[in-house]
């Protein structure tokens, strides 16, 4: 007498479940870079602040005018590529932030289907109940009916 429970969205669901993995594995490749690129910027950084103090130690002990016009050439690329290093952060970081929001925009697609879904289901058994109450009530009708003729 019951009948299997199938709900119409499925093939939707399935679209939308998919729509959600590609949008975390997006998410978690753009977090990936933007690490990568922190990280390559922190080094830096940290590069150019040993560069400083070790280039105050050596003035300290004495430095001939052509380490310090290296030093202060090496300094100057440290710069450029830090200042190009903080502009790829920014990027990767909007690149991430909008990663995210996208995520939690399909997420919360499919969470609103797994809501449907749920209400569906329950819609499903409260008419299977009522279906089945009707059946036994026939039933009971027709013992007593068949009761009654005896």
């Amino acid at each position: 007498m019951s009948k299997r429970y199938e709900y119409r969205f499925t093939p939707v669901m399935v679209i939308k479940e998919q729509e959600k993995s590609e949008a975390e594995m997006a998410y978690k490749q753009s977090v990936s870079v933007f690490e990568k690129v922190a990280t390559a910027l922190y080094d830096a950084l940290k590069k150019k602040e040993d560069l400083l103090e070790f280039q105050q130690q050596k003035m300290q002990s004495g430095l001939s005018i052509v380490e310090m016009h290296n030093y202060a050439n090496f300094l100057v690329s440290m710069e450029k590529k830090i200042a190009e290093l903080q502009n790829k952060v920014m990027q990767a970081r909007s690149k991430m932030d909008w990663f995210e929001n996208k995520l939690i925009e399909v997420s919360l697609e499919y969470k609103k289907y797994e809501k449907m879904k749920e209400r569906d289901f329950e819609t499903f058994l409260k008419e299977e109940d009522r279906l089945e109450m009707i059946q036994l009530d026939e039933i009971s009708q027709i013992s007593f009916y068949n009761k009654e003729a005896r």
